[in-house]
């Protein structure tokens, strides 16, 4: 009897140091990858329907989709559960703390840091580690944590079986034997990142922005002002995080007084302390070791320092005289002691209700380069003025700013989503142009006469650009660019500002004469698709009592919403299987119906398809041709070989070899929904795949 079926592609791709949300590139599959689009083309591919609920024999939760990787495969390696480690194992003990993480056997420093930072703010905490969970009220083996990706918090659940070595666990603990809540955190962060074995090495501002939803920036602290403390306080009044590192040295080694090379501390404080000398200004600093301190100047045990500090001003400080990886230092001794810091700023709806923290003010962008539409590439083209801008209007001034300055900070944050998925790393970047109240655009005559008053200084590949500045009260406008035109990807802008300032979309003035072709417009859907507010009309007056959109109410939706526009006509070649299809592949719950927010994730692409419908549907027949088929997938962001268009031939066009739009939509939405799959189960990203009997039947099946 068939157990389990495995599919591979034949060049493993290496761990990528980023997210690492799937590592698999559409243009490196393999045969065996083709072989599974392949036999899978005739059938549709449903999205992930959540965890199955399968329960182990002592009746506790068992994940089974848990990634496993050799790390654990390990001779002597056991997996236990905390009440096989301890009489009595707890959730949280005393609080979560910054003091309850103590690395283990995995260089993952970078994510201990961002843990530690996290603890100092409990609503962060609480957003990530839902604080009711326990090991003796309804308990059943299963442990749910929350992570931000893209703009959105979503929930990794995983079972509380732990590697362990002669009975003691071998990667992050707490100092109290029967405390678990950060050594299952870092267990259901393995999870979202393919394994163990992704934690091994990594950056801590990814992991502050995963844990968090804050916008992160490196800063080499060089750089920084000479009056130090002011910035720090600045930036930790605004609730930010901050990691710090010494970058010279071998990996984790440590300097003569203490400090460890290339690792991550946090620094959790900036306090003016008073001596019998006078003022001096310290940092407080933790490693995430939970050990191996700071040995110089106002060290906890070799510090003479602290001689002249009154007891009551050493209780203030909080200060610990014993080997617990926090530690005081000074600002002039962090400067030269330490390399880089990274900050991550926080948004306002990461604030505590009644702190005294100030927070950002956070505007968010959903937005996508589309080849030959919004993709224009670098200020060096002629094409520049096509990529999404943004009206920056900046009225309000730093409250924290005397008259004499009157300036706007901000910070602008560009990540690109998704890249690592297609094994593309897109290199990208920020530019600021003046503008007029009325100029809410620029266009190509405009942007030959202005110049940047801002920009990134290079095009990074890195998941997030971020550019932290501040300027006049004013006008602006901002631009989302690739360095080469016509590259295909989806990003999140976020504006963090003073309340008051706003960004927007700016929208393309419309053409002084009357043009019906869709290709003047800046986005060729808006003359073929309902406006957004139309739309949820739609949705309301075609979804069921409940406001689900089933099959049938879809069907009826997109008959009525083609008509009237540049595709009138195409809705003849919709039917009822494409829906079933589209609403099938959308459904995240396995219930053939789509909710609203569910529907808007549908509509976001059908939009973004129908853009490239539009463009490569030349002759305007609203159909494409089949030589224009795959380079209009590739505008989409996949690549497909041969055989894959050959059976694109025989099983999505209609006689005359054409694909209508709905047919378009249907085969994009397959494709799509496929690579998804086979990305989400290939976790550890060596361009392998097993699924079992079962869930193989579940995904053929479900269409």
């Amino acid at each position: 009897m068939i157990k389990s079926l495995s599919v591979s592609s034949e060049s493993s791709l290496p761990p990528l140091e980023d997210d690492l949300d799937s590592v698999c590139s559409d243009e490196l599959l393999g045969s065996h990858s083709r072989r599974w689009l392949s036999e899978l083309m005739t059938g549709d591919l449903p999205p992930e329907t959540g965890e199955v609920n399968t329960m182990g024999r002592d009746g506790l939760f068992v994940d089974y989709h848990f990634p496993l990787g050799e790390l654990e495969m390990q001779s002597g390696v056991i997996w236990k559960r905390p009440r096989e480690l301890c009489s009595s194992p707890q959730f949280i003990v005393n609080g979560a703390t910054r003091l309850d993480v103590r690395q283990g056997g995995l260089n993952d420093c970078w994510l201990l840091s961002a843990i530690a930072s996290l603890c100092v703010h409990r609503s962060l905490l609480k957003k990530v580690v839902s604080l009711d969970q326990s090991f003796q009220d309804g308990y059943n083996g299963c442990f749910t944590f929350r992570f931000w990706q893209y703009g959105q918090w979503e929930e990794v659940r995983i079972d509380d079986l732990l590697p362990t070595k002669n009975n003691k666990l071998i990667y992050l603990s707490s100092p109290d034997r029967n405390e678990f809540w950060s050594s299952l955190l870092e267990k259901a962060y393995a999870k979202l990142k393919g394994g163990y074995r992704a934690l091994d090495m990594g950056f801590p501002h990814e992991a502050m922005v995963d844990m968090t939803g804050g916008v992160t920036e490196v800063v080499p602290i060089a750089s920084l002002p000479a009056d130090l403390p002011t910035f720090l306080r600045h930036l930790l009044a605004r609730g930010a995080l901050i990691n710090c590192a010494n970058c010279e040295g071998l990996l984790e080694q440590k300097n003569e007084l203490g400090i460890m090379f290339r690792h991550a501390y946090s620094l959790t404080a900036v306090e003016k302390v008073e001596t019998a000398h006078g003022e001096v200004y310290l940092v407080r600093i933790l490693n995430p070791w939970g050990n191996t301190e700071w040995e110089g100047p106002w060290s906890d045990l070799k510090g003479p320092e602290w001689n002249t500090v009154s007891m009551k001003e050493q209780q203030r400080l909080e200060r610990v005289r014993r080997e617990d990886g926090e530690f005081w230092m000074s600002v002039a001794d962090f400067r030269q002691y330490f390399a880089t810091m990274e900050v991550c700023h926080l948004p306002d709806a990461l604030s505590e209700p009644g702190s005294k923290v100030r927070p950002w003010s956070c505007i968010m962008y959903h937005g996508d380069w589309v080849p030959r539409v919004t993709a224009g590439g670098s200020p060096m083209g002629d094409r520049f003025y096509q990529n999404p801008q943004f009206y920056f209007d900046l009225s309000e001034v730093d409250s924290n700013q005397d008259d004499s300055k009157k300036t706007c900070s901000f910070v602008l944050a560009l990540m690109q989503k998704h890249q690592r998925r297609r094994g593309i790393n897109l290199s990208i970047a920020l530019h600021i142009y003046p503008a007029q109240r009325k100029n809410t655009y620029l266009s190509p005559e405009d942007l030959s006469r202005l110049h940047p008053v801002l920009y990134t200084p290079i095009y990074s590949s890195r998941r997030e650009v971020v550019l932290r500045s501040s300027l006049p009260p004013g006008h602006y406008i901002i631009i989302a660019s690739t360095s080469e035109p016509d590259q295909q990807g989806s990003f999140l802008l976020r504006v963090l500002t003073e309340k008051g300032n706003d960004a927007i979309p700016a929208q393309k003035p419309p053409p002084p004469q009357d043009v019906s072709s869709a290709s003047e417009l800046s986005f060729p859907h808006q003359a073929a698709l309902p406006s957004p507010k139309s739309t949820k009309q739609l949705f309301k007056k075609h979804c069921n009592k409940k406001g689900y959109c089933k099959p049938l109410h879809l069907y009826n939706l997109l008959t009525e919403a083609l008509q009237g526009g540049v595709l009138a006509g195409s809705e003849k070649f919709l039917a009822l299987e494409h829906c079933k299809s589209l609403v099938v592949l959308m459904d995240s719950q396995g219930i053939a119906q789509l909710s609203w927010p569910e529907f808007q994730g549908l509509w976001d692409k059908i939009r973004k398809w129908t853009d490239i419908f539009l463009v490569f549907d030349k002759n305007k027949t609203l159909h494409l041709e089949y030589p224009e088929v795959a380079p209009a997938l590739k505008a989409a962001g996949i690549m497909v070989d041969d055989l894959v268009m050959q059976l694109v031939g025989l099983r999505y066009t209609e006689p005359d070899m054409t694909i209508s739009y709905p047919g378009f939509l249907y085969l994009l939405m397959k494709l799509d929904s496929m690579i998804q799959k086979f990305q989400a189960y290939d976790m550890v990203g060596m361009g392998t795949v097993t699924v079992s009997y079962r869930q193989w039947l579940h995904m053929t099946m479900y269409n």
